[in-house]
């Protein structure tokens, strides 16, 4: 195809999807048709005239059709039914099958001819014009208000059926072209003239020149603009996919024997363009579930008490650096006691295991393979075939899943995804001897096992060792002995990085911790792909080479199970005083210590980012300005070195007990994570709160003691 033919199927694919957003639209608020009808007849009136110019005819008269019937709904001739809605949208299924067919092959083919004339009598039935329905060499088929009959005569095997692409026809051409504001062009371009200006300053200066540190900070910032810029360009609004579901609802539901609607927010919430279409399947699949097994038929919801129309919600919002999507139903919820039984029946679990099984440890039965628990399996689902691969295709792009219900109430489905997938925050950790990523998504916390405390902690369930963290066994896996490594555990103790993917959460035991970087992620080669435990690579800040650990399938290599333990009530009743801190200096040999709910991250700054204005430290992060606290005087020692290229960990916090602004927190360096308890003021001489962590006296840092047992979900 030429330039031209491929930007007129991009255009024109843009054009249906807003067409099939607005019939969707005009069916459920016919009072707002003029509007509405407007914007459909434009999208297949620019289609209809472009189709002339271009040479394409069969698209031609099918789009003629289809505007001489708008044209009669525009005017007031024809008012908003079922059947008039129905008529349209298989004429949008019919433009995008030509379209799809131009793309493909170049042309429109010859054989379809039926399934055209068929459909152009509906639409001039619709529209009053019996006498108008287009001569045929072949017999005409029979046609009804509701639909088309099949006639004795049908289309050659060979031919291609425009009509019956269904909703989820399209041209692939969407996956490859992006709408980005000139704004963001122009700022990209800015950026890249910066950068090459910093280049040729930096090559003719030379690394000797007094010039080269002011140089290196100035590339750094433009570097960090100009990535952030490409960043924005490829992110698209998930409204962009939201935009496919009202017509798939409704043709569902009217299937299922259903009365659906749909509602939407969020829609303005940016993702990466890669993401939304890795996650366009599992959120279909979610949507179909909530339609065929979650809301009830009409008779079933009045006698529970509850409206006719069930609804679907889907939610998109920012949290914590990544995209959380809902699907949530008010329909009828799990019942557990279900979900238990077809899993003692397929041999899942054995009745005493069912019988122990949490409610949440029940509904992660609903991801394993092959598990269904529908009555009856139907031309929408029920034969056990998606959740499993819902939960496996988020978690490839780095991503996870939740499940949460509730009987009579409804279902939520909440799918988390970062924001982009070609940079990632990851933490750095050594083990044998070399590095490797771990995704700072699937991080749930870290443990320092000192050597002297290895025989009390770690724990022998059979061949597999534990460790109790808080009253949970957590499963131990050494990343050195998975790999085949040499055993380089140091003399000191080890590290252990919590991570949870797939409903599994173990210890991923290593002998170092290095600095959290932003990664960049690049592919693997084929033999490394072979291994099946990374799922990328990456070059470090200091030029080293390091492979990125896939979480879910180090856990299934290791044969972790997905057993997710609850804390007994008789042990959260004795610990409702205790807390998680993250424990750190920031005055030698002064142990300080926040509330774990406060911190949302732990970087590593080079020392030339933090900038300075009327007498307070800044730093400029993700897009806002962030005030830093340095009570130890930490940035005072590291500036008397004049080393531009040393770090300082800086601990990215707020109070989400008065939900305060975030700041930055300077600190010498982390050192633990424990459980602990606030002591009484009555307790301490003058005015300090002060707790007790790991039996040692520990200062909580001013302003956040009020936050002990809080977390940002706590006050979502």
């Amino acid at each position: 195809m030429d330039d031209l033919t491929q930007e007129f199927i991009a255009e024109s694919q843009d054009g249906l999807d807003r067409m099939e957003r607005c019939l969707t639209e005009l069916e459920t608020r016919p009072q707002d048709s003029q509007q509405l009808v407007g914007e459909i007849f434009r999208a297949v009136h620019t289609i209809k005239g472009t189709t002339g110019f271009l040479g394409f005819s069969r698209l031609e008269k099918l789009a003629h059709a289809g505007e001489h019937l708008l044209g009669s709904l525009r005017e007031g001739r024809l008012s908003v039914t079922e059947e008039l809605i129905s008529g349209l949208l298989r004429l949008l299924d019919g433009l995008r099958g030509i379209l799809s067919l131009i793309e493909e092959t170049g042309g429109e083919g010859t054989r379809a001819s039926d399934e055209d004339t068929a459909l152009i009598a509906e639409l001039a039935m619709l529209n009053g014009d019996e006498h108008e329905t287009p001569h045929h060499d072949k017999a005409a088929p029979v046609i009804s208000i509701k639909g088309v009959e099949e006639a004795a005569e049908t289309a050659p095997a060979e031919a291609v059926p425009a009509a019956s692409g269904g909703p989820s026809s399209g041209s692939s051409s969407g996956d490859k072209t992006l709408r980005i504001d000139v704004e963001v062009l122009n700022r990209m371009m800015n950026l890249v003239g910066e950068l090459v200006l910093t280049r040729n300053q930096m090559l003719q200066s030379g690394v000797e020149s007094t010039n080269f540190p002011e140089l290196a900070r100035r590339l750094d910032s433009v570097t960090a603009d100009l990535r952030e810029t490409v960043m924005q360009a490829r992110m698209q609004p998930v409204g962009n996919l939201f935009g496919k579901f009202p017509r798939m609802v409704r043709d569902l539901a009217r299937t299922c024997g259903r009365d659906v609607r749909i509602e939407f927010s969020g829609q303005e919430t940016g993702l990466d363009k890669s993401l939304l279409e890795a996650i366009k399947d599992p959120l279909t699949h979610a949507v179909r579930n909530a339609v065929d097994h979650g809301i009830e038929p009409p008779a079933d919801r009045v006698l529970a008490g509850k409206s006719a129309e069930g609804c679907l919600r889907l939610k998109a919002f920012h949290q914590s650096g990544s995209v959380v999507i809902e699907v949530a139903d008010d329909g009828a919820g799990i019942a557990i006691e279900r979900v238990l039984a077809k899993a003692v029946e397929r041999g899942l679990v054995t009745p005493e295991q069912a019988e122990e099984m949490s409610e949440r440890e029940a509904l992660q039965l609903i991801f394993l393979p092959g598990f269904s628990t529908a009555a009856a399996v139907t031309t929408v689902s029920g034969r056990g075939v998606g959740m499993d691969v819902v939960r496996a295709n988020v978690e490839k792009v780095g991503g996870s899943v939740e499940l949460e219900s509730k009987v009579g109430v409804g279902t939520t489905l909440r799918l988390r995804v970062p924001l982009t997938l070609a940079i990632v925050p990851a933490l750095v950790v050594r083990s044998g001897g070399q590095s490797f990523a771990l995704p700072q998504t699937t991080l749930v916390e870290l443990v320092y096992i000192p050597a002297r405390d290895r025989d009390k902690v770690v724990e022998h369930v059979g061949a597999s060792e534990v460790y109790r963290l808080r009253e949970r066994l957590l499963p131990m896996v050494w990343l050195d002995r998975l790999l085949g490594l040499r055993n380089s555990t140091e003399a000191h103790g080890f590290y252990m990085a919590v991570l949870e993917a797939e409903g599994c959460r173990y210890g991923l035991v290593v002998d170092d911790l290095l600095a959290p970087e932003e990664i960049v992620v690049k592919p693997l080669s084929a033999v490394l792909r072979e291994i099946g435990l990374f799922s990328g690579a990456t070059v470090l800040g200091n030029g080293t080479l390091a492979l990125i650990l896939d979480i879910a399938a180090t856990a299934a290599r290791a044969g972790v199970k997905p057993v997710l333990e609850e804390v007994e009530d008789q042990v959260v009743e004795s610990q409702q005083d205790e807390a998680a801190f993250l424990v750190f200096e920031d005055r030698a040999r002064e142990r300080t210590a926040l509330p774990l709910g406060v911190v949302e991250r732990i970087e590593s700054v080079p020392i030339s980012r933090v900038e300075y204005a009327n007498g307070r430290a800044l730093l400029q992060y993700r897009g806002e300005l962030l005030q830093l606290r340095d009570d130890g005087h930490v940035l005072d020692g590291m500036e008397a070195l004049e080393d531009e290229e040393a770090s300082v960990t800086i601990l990215i916090c707020g109070d989400p007990h008065t939900k305060t602004a975030r700041m930055g927190i300077v600190v010498r360096r982390v050192l633990d994570v424990s459980d602990g308890a606030m002591l009484e003021k009555d307790a301490v001489n003058g005015d300090m709160d002060l707790a007790l962590v790991n039996e040692r006296l520990t200062t909580i840092f001013r302003g956040f003691a009020g936050s002990v047992g809080k977390s940002w979900r706590d006050v979502a």
